[in-house]
């Protein structure tokens, strides 16, 4: 039994923002209001000064297991969720082997079982992911799938990804894209025809590469009235096409990524591969077109895509290195240094991003302090700062933020109402 007193709650999903005190027991929340009575033999903790939120969820994580445990597996990968607030994490699924069967899918969440957070998985679309057949959707939504993506690669042939709507439709399970079309790509990573690439002397990925892409599974989405998420955003032109969408289905979605809300290409100047990413930053505007998107509501999710990669490969030069960074420790600051510091979203905003959305959009039992539902919380010092060192819960620690500054202490993050992590 725990009990979190004097807390200022922002719970998004009921629209509340209050000074309570939270009881949990059995790994649910049994009581929420003022000045609750202590049980006998409740933990206490003092609650004053900071901000309660439902336990973050994170719709976009590569763990790497199986396949790549050198750069991250489930544990550490859980260690990293819980250091950053995040309760519950949903898996990409470019994995070796690659999740496209039941037997892949239940092994990764019987084994997420064992960890300190809430693991669930995407499956694949496509069998190898190699875009030409279709895997066993049905098959896989049976066992346990939360979704069905090939991230890191597009689909490239629209009459798949038709057919994957066609059938992820009925089965209420969302289809979500990695919108890349190497036809626009010399070089990934990088912005293309921008400062960075020239400074490198390189073309990079041009904005067509997503913006066409986007256009084209917009309309076969619309068309099959499925639901559908653009994942990492990064153009403007994108920005544009999803909130036109929007407007026809609200089966329409879309994340932004920390680092796309934060960075432009001059990161990659400034930290080399650290800040190769795909789709990749790009210029000040296209930020501020994510930022827009996100106060507006067309961009209705922030997912972290942490990419783990251990320090040898982020080492070799730029057009060999790969790309991705790691996120989930530095996703809640950077959401309050960049978007609710400068007065673009409230706090209030920012959490409904971070946790009823994604959990709504994904259907999952998560991102609501109520009572009856499960007993994950985050809690945090809005106010206070730290410094990101290399000293990441996560097994690598390929970040371009290293060395800075960051508002938003997590104190304390419960799942199931247990303690997971502590300051």
């Amino acid at each position: 039994m725990l009990l979190i007193q004097n807390t200022r709650l922002i719970n998004p999903g009921l629209s509340q923002d209050m000074v309570c005190d939270i009881l949990m027991e059995n790994g649910i929340f049994t009581a929420i209001g003022p000045h609750l009575p202590v049980p006998e033999g409740a933990q206490v903790l003092d609650g004053s000064g900071l901000v309660a939120s439902p336990g973050l969820i994170d719709t976009h994580s590569h763990f790497r297991d199986p396949g790549f445990t050198y750069k991250e597996d489930l544990q550490t990968g859980a260690a990293a969720a819980a250091k950053g607030g995040y309760t519950s994490v949903i898996l990409m699924a470019n994995v070796v082997p690659p999740v496209d069967s039941p037997q892949v899918l239940q092994d990764i969440l019987q084994r997420g079982r064992e960890t300190p957070v809430h693991i669930y998985s995407c499956a694949n679309v496509t069998k190898g992911m190699a875009g030409k057949e279709l895997a066993d959707l049905k098959a896989l939504a049976e066992a346990g799938a939360a979704g069905f993506t090939d991230d890191g690669k597009p689909i490239l042939d629209p009459e798949i990804l038709r057919r994957a709507l066609q059938l992820a439709g009925p089965l209420d399970l969302p289809v979500s894209l990695h919108e890349e079309d190497p036809a626009y790509i010399r070089e990934n990573g990088i912005h293309g025809h921008g400062e960075a690439a020239a400074a490198l002397g390189l073309t990079g990925s041009d904005r067509e590469a997503e913006y066409t892409m986007v256009a084209r599974d917009l309309q076969i989405a619309i068309e099959e009235d499925a639901p559908l998420c653009i994942q990492h955003i990064s153009s403007k032109e994108a920005v544009d096409l999803v909130r036109k969408a929007r407007q026809i289905s609200k089966k329409i979605h879309a994340e932004a990524t920390p680092h796309h809300f934060s960075l432009t290409e001059r990161a990659v100047i400034e930290k080399g591969t650290l800040a190769r990413v795909n789709p990749p930053l790009r210029t000040e505007e296209d930020r501020m077109a994510i930022i827009r998107g996100l106060q507006d509501g067309t961009i209705d999710i922030i997912a972290t895509d942490h990419a783990p990669h251990a320090d040898y490969e982020k080492a070799r030069e730029f057009t060999k290195a790969p790309s991705g960074m790691i996120g989930l420790e530095t996703a809640l600051s950077l959401g309050i240094r960049e978007l609710v510091g400068p007065g673009y979203l409230s706090m209030m905003d920012l959490l409904r991003l971070l946790t009823s959305n994604p959990a709504a959009f994904y259907r999952l039992n998560a991102g609501v302090v109520k009572e009856g539902a499960p007993a994950d919380l985050v809690l945090f010092d809005p106010d206070g700062t730290w410094v990101v060192t290399e000293s990441f819960a996560s097994k690598s620690k390929n970040s371009p933020f290293i060395g800075e500054t960051l508002p938003g202490v997590v104190k304390y993050t419960i799942a199931a109402g247990r303690i997971v992590y502590r300051l």
